[in-house]
């Protein structure tokens, strides 16, 4: 046998009983799964996304006096905030836009607006007066 060979290390290994594992087998400290299949880094970054304080406003300012329920602060992209938008003013039954990262739904409908988000897993608060 030569010494610190591979083929040395190898047979040491099988008799002592163990066995090498391929890193694409080794199973994830976090969640058991196989490295290939771990879901831990996109379970972190969604319930990091739904932490993200999201503030829920009424703004009457520039409107001639009509108030407008606003959504700041959610971490989602263009599509999916459009997306949710329309959920929202369905939900409210009334109109309104997205702006900026911003959804205004027409009219004072808060609490409504917050009880969905919250449903649905988001960190709102109600902000303002």
């Amino acid at each position: 046998m030569k010494k610190n060979g591979l083929a040395d290390l190898a047979q040491m290994a099988q008799l002592a009983g163990l066995r090498t594992v391929a890193a694409s087998e080794r199973p994830c400290p976090g969640c058991g799964e196989a490295l290939d299949a771990c879901r831990c880094a996109a379970l972190a970054q969604a319930k990091a996304l739904r932490s993200a304080p999201v503030r829920v406003w009424l703004e009457t300012k520039g409107r001639r006096g009509k108030g407008v329920t606003l959504v700041k602060g959610l971490p989602l992209d263009e599509a999916a905030l459009e997306a949710l938008g329309k959920q929202l003013k369905a939900t409210c039954g009334s109109g309104g836009t997205v702006k900026d990262g911003v959804i205004e739904v027409q009219g004072d409908h808060r609490e409504t607006v917050l009880a969905a988000l919250l449903k649905q897993g988001y960190a709102a608060k109600q902000a303002g007066g």
